[in-house]
Protein backbone atom coordinates (compact mmCIF):
# COMPACT_ATOMS: atom_id res chain seq x y z
CA UNK A 1 0.00 0.00 0.00
CA UNK A 2 2.66 2.28 1.02
CA UNK A 3 4.63 2.24 -2.47
CA UNK A 4 1.49 2.42 -4.34
CA UNK A 5 0.95 5.57 -2.61
CA UNK A 6 4.12 7.00 -3.61
CA UNK A 7 4.33 5.93 -7.38
CA UNK A 8 0.20 7.73 -7.25
CA UNK A 9 1.81 10.69 -5.53
CA UNK A 10 5.39 11.23 -7.16
CA UNK A 11 3.10 10.80 -10.93
CA UNK A 12 0.44 13.38 -9.50
CA UNK A 13 3.03 15.87 -8.11
CA UNK A 14 4.84 16.01 -11.68
CA UNK A 15 2.17 16.17 -13.73
CA UNK A 16 0.91 19.40 -11.97
CA UNK A 17 4.12 20.60 -11.71
CA UNK A 18 4.45 20.84 -15.08
CA UNK A 19 0.75 22.13 -15.67
CA UNK A 20 2.75 25.53 -13.62
CA UNK A 21 6.08 25.68 -14.63
CA UNK A 22 5.85 24.35 -18.40
CA UNK A 23 4.33 26.59 -21.39
CA UNK A 24 0.02 24.99 -22.03
CA UNK A 25 0.63 23.58 -25.56
CA UNK A 26 3.47 21.40 -24.08
CA UNK A 27 0.76 19.84 -21.14
CA UNK A 28 -1.18 16.97 -22.44
CA UNK A 29 -5.17 16.90 -20.99
CA UNK A 30 -4.15 15.02 -18.14
CA UNK A 31 -2.45 17.35 -15.79
CA UNK A 32 -5.60 19.72 -16.27
CA UNK A 33 -8.00 17.02 -15.35
CA UNK A 34 -5.92 16.13 -12.76
CA UNK A 35 -6.05 19.96 -11.16
CA UNK A 36 -9.94 19.62 -11.86
CA UNK A 37 -10.04 16.60 -9.14
CA UNK A 38 -9.14 19.18 -5.97
CA UNK A 39 -11.77 20.04 -3.17
CA UNK A 40 -11.85 23.44 -3.26
CA UNK A 41 -11.70 24.10 -7.40
CA UNK A 42 -14.19 21.26 -7.86
CA UNK A 43 -16.60 23.14 -4.99
CA UNK A 44 -16.32 26.55 -6.53
CA UNK A 45 -17.06 24.84 -9.73
CA UNK A 46 -19.74 22.84 -8.73
CA UNK A 47 -18.40 19.26 -9.98
CA UNK A 48 -20.74 17.19 -7.49
CA UNK A 49 -19.20 14.21 -9.39
CA UNK A 50 -15.65 15.04 -8.77
CA UNK A 51 -16.81 16.17 -4.69
CA UNK A 52 -18.74 12.81 -4.52
CA UNK A 53 -15.83 11.05 -5.42
CA UNK A 54 -13.16 13.06 -3.26
CA UNK A 55 -15.92 12.49 -0.19
CA UNK A 56 -16.62 8.90 -0.59
CA UNK A 57 -12.74 8.33 -1.41
CA UNK A 58 -12.45 9.50 2.59
CA UNK A 59 -15.08 8.24 3.77
CA UNK A 60 -13.90 4.63 2.43
CA UNK A 61 -10.33 4.96 3.04
CA UNK A 62 -9.62 8.03 5.37
CA UNK A 63 -7.62 10.89 4.22
CA UNK A 64 -5.57 9.32 1.30
CA UNK A 65 -6.58 12.34 -1.13
CA UNK A 66 -3.92 14.43 1.81
CA UNK A 67 -1.55 11.61 0.37
CA UNK A 68 -2.12 10.88 -3.08
CA UNK A 69 -3.87 13.74 -4.80
CA UNK A 70 -3.19 16.68 -2.87
CA UNK A 71 -0.17 18.83 -4.22
CA UNK A 72 0.77 20.40 -1.33
CA UNK A 73 0.98 17.30 1.11
CA UNK A 74 3.02 15.43 -1.32
CA UNK A 75 5.46 18.51 -1.52
CA UNK A 76 5.60 18.17 2.24
CA UNK A 77 6.41 14.65 2.63
CA UNK A 78 9.27 15.69 0.42
CA UNK A 79 10.71 17.90 2.72
CA UNK A 80 10.07 15.35 5.55
CA UNK A 81 11.56 12.50 3.63
CA UNK A 82 14.36 14.88 3.63
CA UNK A 83 14.76 15.49 7.14
CA UNK A 84 14.74 11.90 7.84
CA UNK A 85 17.60 11.47 6.01
CA UNK A 86 19.36 13.63 8.82
CA UNK A 87 17.49 12.44 11.68
CA UNK A 88 15.57 9.47 12.26
CA UNK A 89 12.40 8.65 14.94
CA UNK A 90 12.00 12.48 15.39
CA UNK A 91 8.04 12.67 15.81
CA UNK A 92 6.43 12.09 19.11
CA UNK A 93 2.27 12.30 19.61
CA UNK A 94 0.94 15.83 20.14
CA UNK A 95 -2.72 16.66 21.39
CA UNK A 96 -4.80 18.31 18.19
CA UNK A 97 -4.69 22.17 17.98
CA UNK A 98 -8.33 22.16 17.44
CA UNK A 99 -8.66 25.98 18.81
CA UNK A 100 -6.29 26.65 15.49
CA UNK A 101 -7.73 24.67 13.05
CA UNK A 102 -11.34 24.86 13.48
CA UNK A 103 -11.49 28.75 13.71
CA UNK A 104 -9.12 28.72 10.70
CA UNK A 105 -11.68 26.74 8.56
CA UNK A 106 -14.54 28.41 9.59
CA UNK A 107 -12.78 31.87 8.67
CA UNK A 108 -11.56 30.06 5.43
CA UNK A 109 -15.29 29.41 4.54
CA UNK A 110 -16.63 33.00 5.31
CA UNK A 111 -14.39 34.60 3.12
CA UNK A 112 -15.12 31.92 0.41
CA UNK A 113 -18.60 32.86 0.78
CA UNK A 114 -18.45 36.85 1.35
CA UNK A 115 -16.76 36.58 -1.82
CA UNK A 116 -12.81 37.31 -0.82
CA UNK A 117 -12.07 33.59 -2.17
CA UNK A 118 -8.41 35.07 -3.63
CA UNK A 119 -7.34 35.93 0.43
CA UNK A 120 -8.82 32.66 1.24
CA UNK A 121 -7.12 30.99 -0.95
CA UNK A 122 -3.75 31.87 0.49
CA UNK A 123 -3.73 28.87 2.70
CA UNK A 124 -6.12 26.98 0.49
CA UNK A 125 -3.32 23.94 -0.30
CA UNK A 126 -3.61 23.52 -4.48
CA UNK A 127 -4.02 27.17 -4.89
CA UNK A 128 -0.80 27.73 -2.55
CA UNK A 129 1.07 24.57 -4.38
CA UNK A 130 0.41 27.15 -8.19
CA UNK A 131 1.33 30.08 -6.98
CA UNK A 132 5.05 28.72 -5.20
CA UNK A 133 5.20 26.69 -8.38
CA UNK A 134 4.62 29.40 -10.39
CA UNK A 135 6.66 32.41 -8.86
CA UNK A 136 9.75 29.40 -9.35
CA UNK A 137 8.95 28.87 -13.03
CA UNK A 138 8.15 32.82 -14.50
CA UNK A 139 9.20 35.01 -11.61
CA UNK A 140 6.16 35.94 -10.86
CA UNK A 141 4.23 36.53 -7.72
CA UNK A 142 7.52 36.03 -5.94
CA UNK A 143 6.24 37.82 -2.95
CA UNK A 144 3.60 35.61 -2.33
CA UNK A 145 4.68 32.49 -3.98
CA UNK A 146 8.61 32.24 -1.99
CA UNK A 147 6.99 33.15 1.72
CA UNK A 148 4.48 30.18 1.00
CA UNK A 149 7.30 27.82 -0.23
CA UNK A 150 9.47 29.06 2.98
CA UNK A 151 6.68 28.89 5.31
CA UNK A 152 5.46 25.38 4.15
CA UNK A 153 9.30 23.80 3.47
CA UNK A 154 9.62 25.11 7.22
CA UNK A 155 6.60 23.55 8.85
CA UNK A 156 7.14 20.10 6.87
CA UNK A 157 11.55 19.56 8.09
CA UNK A 158 10.64 20.79 11.50
CA UNK A 159 6.46 19.91 12.31
CA UNK A 160 5.94 17.12 9.65
CA UNK A 161 1.81 17.60 8.31
CA UNK A 162 1.87 20.19 11.53
CA UNK A 163 0.35 23.35 8.47
CA UNK A 164 -2.02 20.05 7.10
CA UNK A 165 -3.51 19.13 10.79
CA UNK A 166 -3.52 23.03 11.82
CA UNK A 167 -3.80 25.51 9.25
CA UNK A 168 -4.95 23.97 6.11
CA UNK A 169 -8.76 23.72 5.71
CA UNK A 170 -8.87 21.23 3.56
CA UNK A 171 -7.35 18.98 5.85
CA UNK A 172 -9.49 20.08 8.68
CA UNK A 173 -12.73 19.30 6.68
CA UNK A 174 -11.59 15.87 5.44
CA UNK A 175 -10.35 15.21 9.48
CA UNK A 176 -14.07 15.72 10.36
CA UNK A 177 -15.17 13.08 7.37
CA UNK A 178 -11.94 10.52 8.00
CA UNK A 179 -12.70 10.05 11.81
CA UNK A 180 -15.75 7.96 10.52
CA UNK A 181 -14.19 6.03 7.65
CA UNK A 182 -14.65 2.63 6.72
CA UNK A 183 -11.16 1.11 6.27
CA UNK A 184 -8.65 2.69 9.34
CA UNK A 185 -5.25 2.16 10.42
CA UNK A 186 -5.86 -0.15 14.00
CA UNK A 187 -3.08 -1.23 16.83
CA UNK A 188 -3.32 -4.74 17.87
CA UNK A 189 -2.65 -3.95 21.75
CA UNK A 190 -1.27 -8.39 22.00
CA UNK A 191 1.00 -7.78 19.77
CA UNK A 192 2.47 -4.09 20.54
CA UNK A 193 5.94 -4.18 22.64
CA UNK A 194 5.58 -0.68 23.46
CA UNK A 195 8.71 0.52 21.59
CA UNK A 196 7.03 3.56 20.34
CA UNK A 197 8.41 3.35 16.76
CA UNK A 198 5.50 3.86 15.31
CA UNK A 199 4.52 7.44 16.95
CA UNK A 200 8.36 8.35 16.71
CA UNK A 201 7.83 8.18 12.67
CA UNK A 202 4.04 9.05 12.34
CA UNK A 203 4.32 12.75 10.49
CA UNK A 204 0.88 13.48 11.70
CA UNK A 205 2.59 12.90 15.47
CA UNK A 206 -0.90 11.61 15.73
CA UNK A 207 -0.17 7.85 17.39
CA UNK A 208 -0.42 7.88 21.02
CA UNK A 209 1.83 5.00 22.33
CA UNK A 210 0.47 4.82 25.54
CA UNK A 211 -2.70 4.50 25.16
CA UNK A 212 -2.70 2.72 21.52
CA UNK A 213 -4.75 5.00 19.95
CA UNK A 214 -5.22 6.67 17.32
CA UNK A 215 -5.98 10.36 16.17
CA UNK A 216 -7.60 9.44 12.57
CA UNK A 217 -8.67 13.19 11.88
CA UNK A 218 -5.15 13.93 11.60
CA UNK A 219 -3.78 10.48 9.87
CA UNK A 220 -3.22 11.24 6.79
CA UNK A 221 -2.84 7.69 5.30
CA UNK A 222 0.95 7.46 4.49
CA UNK A 223 1.40 4.10 5.90
CA UNK A 224 4.86 4.68 7.58
CA UNK A 225 3.55 3.50 10.88
CA UNK A 226 2.86 -0.19 9.01
CA UNK A 227 6.51 0.21 7.35
CA UNK A 228 8.05 0.75 10.98
CA UNK A 229 6.46 -1.38 12.95
CA UNK A 230 8.55 -4.43 13.45
CA UNK A 231 6.04 -6.70 15.13
CA UNK A 232 3.44 -6.51 12.79
CA UNK A 233 1.23 -4.46 15.49
CA UNK A 234 -0.41 -2.14 13.22
CA UNK A 235 -2.62 -3.03 10.56
CA UNK A 236 -4.94 -0.76 7.93
CA UNK A 237 -8.28 -2.35 7.33
CA UNK A 238 -11.93 -2.26 9.01
CA UNK A 239 -11.27 -1.38 12.36
CA UNK A 240 -11.94 -5.48 14.90
CA UNK A 241 -13.95 -4.98 17.85
CA UNK A 242 -12.20 -4.93 21.32
CA UNK A 243 -12.25 -7.79 22.15
CA UNK A 244 -11.71 -9.64 18.29
CA UNK A 245 -8.47 -10.88 17.21
CA UNK A 246 -6.50 -9.08 14.26
CA UNK A 247 -6.45 -11.52 11.21
CA UNK A 248 -5.00 -8.55 8.43
CA UNK A 249 -1.83 -9.24 6.97
CA UNK A 250 1.35 -7.64 8.10
CA UNK A 251 3.39 -5.52 5.94
CA UNK A 252 6.46 -5.95 5.13
CA UNK A 253 9.82 -4.99 6.38
CA UNK A 254 10.86 -3.54 2.77
CA UNK A 255 12.64 -0.46 2.42
CA UNK A 256 11.67 1.66 -0.17
CA UNK A 257 13.32 5.00 -1.39
CA UNK A 258 10.65 7.88 -1.66
CA UNK A 259 11.86 10.01 -4.99
CA UNK A 260 12.73 13.34 -3.97
CA UNK A 261 11.11 15.74 -6.34
CA UNK A 262 11.75 19.18 -4.25
CA UNK A 263 14.49 19.71 -7.03
CA UNK A 264 11.47 19.28 -9.89
CA UNK A 265 10.03 22.47 -8.35
CA UNK A 266 12.98 24.85 -7.73
CA UNK A 267 14.96 23.52 -10.57
CA UNK A 268 12.49 23.81 -13.85
CA UNK A 269 12.29 27.18 -13.88
CA UNK A 270 11.31 27.61 -17.36
CA UNK A 271 11.51 31.57 -17.95
CA UNK A 272 8.68 32.63 -20.70
CA UNK A 273 10.60 34.29 -23.21
CA UNK A 274 10.98 37.93 -22.93
CA UNK A 275 11.01 40.27 -25.75
CA UNK A 276 14.05 41.71 -26.50
CA UNK A 277 14.41 45.75 -26.57
CA UNK A 278 15.71 47.07 -29.53
CA UNK A 279 15.06 47.04 -33.47
CA UNK A 280 18.43 46.68 -34.57
CA UNK A 281 19.58 50.36 -34.34
CA UNK A 282 21.19 52.19 -31.59
CA UNK A 283 18.34 54.05 -29.85
CA UNK A 284 16.35 52.30 -27.28
CA UNK A 285 12.71 51.41 -26.96
CA UNK A 286 10.98 52.87 -24.09
CA UNK A 287 9.25 50.16 -22.43
CA UNK A 288 5.24 50.49 -22.62
CA UNK A 289 3.55 51.32 -19.26
CA UNK A 290 -0.45 50.25 -18.54
CA UNK A 291 -2.62 52.93 -18.58
CA UNK A 292 -5.20 53.74 -15.60
CA UNK A 293 -8.40 51.93 -16.24
CA UNK A 294 -11.34 53.03 -14.94
CA UNK A 295 -12.29 49.47 -14.51
CA UNK A 296 -9.73 46.65 -15.13
CA UNK A 297 -10.87 43.74 -17.82
CA UNK A 298 -11.37 40.00 -16.72
CA UNK A 299 -10.39 37.77 -19.35
CA UNK A 300 -12.93 36.43 -21.61
CA UNK A 301 -15.33 33.66 -20.13
CA UNK A 302 -14.87 35.42 -16.42
CA UNK A 303 -18.70 37.18 -16.73
CA UNK A 304 -17.66 39.77 -14.48
CA UNK A 305 -15.01 41.03 -11.69
CA UNK A 306 -18.15 39.44 -8.99
CA UNK A 307 -18.47 36.06 -10.74
CA UNK A 308 -14.70 35.67 -10.36
CA UNK A 309 -14.07 37.00 -7.12
CA UNK A 310 -16.18 34.78 -6.02
CA UNK A 311 -14.38 31.46 -7.67
CA UNK A 312 -10.80 32.50 -8.55
CA UNK A 313 -8.86 30.81 -6.08
CA UNK A 314 -5.70 32.87 -7.92
CA UNK A 315 -3.84 29.48 -8.28
CA UNK A 316 -1.92 31.17 -11.71
CA UNK A 317 -2.30 28.37 -13.67
CA UNK A 318 -4.92 30.38 -16.49
CA UNK A 319 -1.46 33.37 -15.96
CA UNK A 320 0.47 30.60 -16.64
CA UNK A 321 -1.40 29.58 -19.41
CA UNK A 322 -1.62 32.89 -21.41
CA UNK A 323 0.72 32.57 -24.55
CA UNK A 324 0.54 36.21 -25.55
CA UNK A 325 1.61 37.41 -21.86
CA UNK A 326 -1.68 38.88 -21.19
CA UNK A 327 -2.92 37.62 -17.92
CA UNK A 328 -1.56 39.25 -14.71
CA UNK A 329 -2.43 38.66 -11.10
CA UNK A 330 -3.84 41.97 -9.22
CA UNK A 331 -1.96 43.47 -7.15
CA UNK A 332 -4.95 45.80 -6.09
CA UNK A 333 -5.60 44.51 -2.33
CA UNK A 334 -9.72 44.35 -2.91
CA UNK A 335 -8.80 41.66 -5.89
CA UNK A 336 -5.73 41.04 -4.90
CA UNK A 337 -4.04 37.82 -7.23
CA UNK A 338 -7.25 37.60 -9.32
CA UNK A 339 -6.03 37.64 -12.80
CA UNK A 340 -6.77 40.46 -14.76
CA UNK A 341 -6.05 41.54 -18.81
CA UNK A 342 -3.06 44.14 -19.69
CA UNK A 343 -2.09 44.58 -23.34
CA UNK A 344 2.00 45.99 -22.94
CA UNK A 345 3.36 42.63 -23.26
CA UNK A 346 0.37 41.12 -25.98
CA UNK A 347 -3.27 40.74 -26.73
CA UNK A 348 -5.60 38.39 -26.42
CA UNK A 349 -5.77 36.98 -29.49
CA UNK A 350 -9.05 36.07 -31.01
CA UNK A 351 -8.60 32.18 -31.67
CA UNK A 352 -7.19 31.45 -27.88
CA UNK A 353 -9.13 29.32 -25.27
CA UNK A 354 -6.41 29.03 -22.95
CA UNK A 355 -7.74 30.30 -19.76
CA UNK A 356 -10.68 28.79 -20.31
CA UNK A 357 -9.51 25.75 -20.98
CA UNK A 358 -7.34 24.79 -17.99
CA UNK A 359 -9.17 26.88 -15.18
CA UNK A 360 -10.59 24.60 -12.90
CA UNK A 361 -12.74 26.26 -10.65
CA UNK A 362 -15.27 28.02 -13.81
CA UNK A 363 -14.09 31.09 -12.46
CA UNK A 364 -12.97 31.10 -16.11
CA UNK A 365 -15.68 29.35 -17.94
CA UNK A 366 -14.35 27.28 -20.84
CA UNK A 367 -15.36 29.11 -24.35
CA UNK A 368 -14.78 28.28 -28.32
CA UNK A 369 -12.90 30.13 -30.72
CA UNK A 370 -16.29 31.29 -32.27
CA UNK A 371 -17.87 32.17 -28.99
CA UNK A 372 -14.94 33.97 -27.88
CA UNK A 373 -15.36 36.71 -30.75
CA UNK A 374 -18.40 37.77 -29.32
CA UNK A 375 -17.47 38.19 -25.95
CA UNK A 376 -17.11 41.98 -25.53
CA UNK A 377 -14.71 41.96 -22.36
CA UNK A 378 -14.35 45.90 -22.75
CA UNK A 379 -14.22 48.82 -25.58
CA UNK A 380 -11.35 50.98 -27.15
CA UNK A 381 -11.06 54.77 -26.13
CA UNK A 382 -8.56 56.86 -28.11
CA UNK A 383 -6.70 60.19 -26.98
CA UNK A 384 -5.58 62.36 -29.55
CA UNK A 385 -2.84 63.70 -27.36
CA UNK A 386 0.08 61.31 -27.93
CA UNK A 387 -1.47 59.52 -31.30
CA UNK A 388 1.05 60.15 -34.17
CA UNK A 389 -1.45 59.91 -36.77
CA UNK A 390 -2.95 63.12 -35.07
CA UNK A 391 0.08 64.94 -35.47
CA UNK A 392 2.08 63.39 -38.23
CA UNK A 393 -0.67 61.41 -40.10
CA UNK A 394 1.71 58.47 -41.11
CA UNK A 395 0.40 55.36 -38.69
CA UNK A 396 -3.05 53.12 -38.94
CA UNK A 397 -1.82 50.64 -36.81
CA UNK A 398 -4.45 50.04 -34.43
CA UNK A 399 -6.55 49.60 -37.74
CA UNK A 400 -4.77 47.40 -39.32
CA UNK A 401 -3.91 45.19 -36.96
CA UNK A 402 -7.82 45.24 -35.49
CA UNK A 403 -8.96 41.55 -35.73
CA UNK A 404 -13.18 43.04 -35.60
CA UNK A 405 -12.73 46.16 -38.22
CA UNK A 406 -13.71 47.87 -35.30
CA UNK A 407 -11.51 50.78 -35.44
CA UNK A 408 -11.61 53.02 -38.91
CA UNK A 409 -9.02 55.77 -39.84
CA UNK A 410 -11.62 58.72 -40.86
CA UNK A 411 -10.41 62.37 -42.34
CA UNK A 412 -9.68 64.58 -39.00
CA UNK A 413 -11.40 68.02 -40.65
CA UNK A 414 -14.32 65.94 -43.43
CA UNK A 415 -14.43 68.86 -45.28
CA UNK A 416 -10.28 69.04 -45.56
CA UNK A 417 -9.50 65.82 -47.90
CA UNK A 418 -6.07 66.67 -47.37
CA UNK A 419 -6.09 66.87 -43.47
CA UNK A 420 -4.66 63.62 -40.94
CA UNK A 421 -6.63 60.68 -40.83
CA UNK A 422 -7.15 59.59 -37.21
CA UNK A 423 -8.99 56.25 -35.68
CA UNK A 424 -12.73 56.35 -35.12
CA UNK A 425 -13.92 53.23 -32.39
CA UNK A 426 -16.71 50.89 -33.40
CA UNK A 427 -17.88 50.19 -29.62
CA UNK A 428 -20.73 47.75 -31.48
CA UNK A 429 -18.05 46.01 -32.73
CA UNK A 430 -14.64 46.29 -30.52
CA UNK A 431 -14.44 43.16 -28.17
CA UNK A 432 -11.50 44.62 -26.03
CA UNK A 433 -9.12 42.37 -27.34
CA UNK A 434 -6.21 45.50 -26.91
CA UNK A 435 -4.46 44.89 -30.18
CA UNK A 436 -4.66 48.30 -30.79
CA UNK A 437 -2.93 49.37 -27.72
CA UNK A 438 -0.28 46.91 -27.89
CA UNK A 439 0.59 48.21 -31.30
CA UNK A 440 0.45 51.36 -30.66
CA UNK A 441 3.76 53.03 -30.93
CA UNK A 442 3.08 55.96 -28.78
CA UNK A 443 5.44 55.59 -25.35
CA UNK A 444 5.34 55.14 -22.65
CA UNK A 445 1.15 55.29 -22.95
CA UNK A 446 -0.50 54.14 -25.84
CA UNK A 447 -2.86 56.78 -27.93
CA UNK A 448 -5.24 54.50 -27.22
CA UNK A 449 -6.57 51.54 -24.59
CA UNK A 450 -9.22 49.33 -23.46
CA UNK A 451 -11.24 50.42 -20.75
CA UNK A 452 -13.03 46.98 -19.33
CA UNK A 453 -16.49 46.33 -18.83
CA UNK A 454 -17.45 45.35 -14.94
CA UNK A 455 -19.96 42.90 -16.46
CA UNK A 456 -19.24 41.63 -20.40
CA UNK A 457 -21.59 41.84 -22.94
CA UNK A 458 -22.60 38.75 -25.36
CA UNK A 459 -23.58 39.41 -28.54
Amino acid sequence: MKTFRIIVATIVIILLTALFVLPADLVSNLPQQLASTQLVPAVLALHFVVVAFLLVLTFVFGRIYCSIICPLGIFQDIFIRLHTRFKRNRFHFTQSLNWVRYPVLVAFVALVVAGFTSWAALIEPYSAFGRMAHSLSALSLWFVGVPTFVVVALFAWFGGRLYCNSICPVGTFLGLLSRFSLFKHHIDVSKCNGCQRCARNCKASCIDPKAHRIDYSRCVTCFDCIDNCREGAIHYGVVPKASAPDHAASAGNSRRAFLSLASLVAVSTIANAQEKKGDGGLADIIDKREPVRKARITPPGSISWRHLQQHCTACQLCVNACKNQVLRPSADLSRWMTPYSSFDKGWCRPECTACGDVCPTDAIQPFTREEKTAIHTGHAVWSGRSCVANHEGKCDNCARHCPTGAISMMAKRPTDPKSFKIPVVNRELCIGCGACEYVCPARPLSAIHVEGHEVHQVN
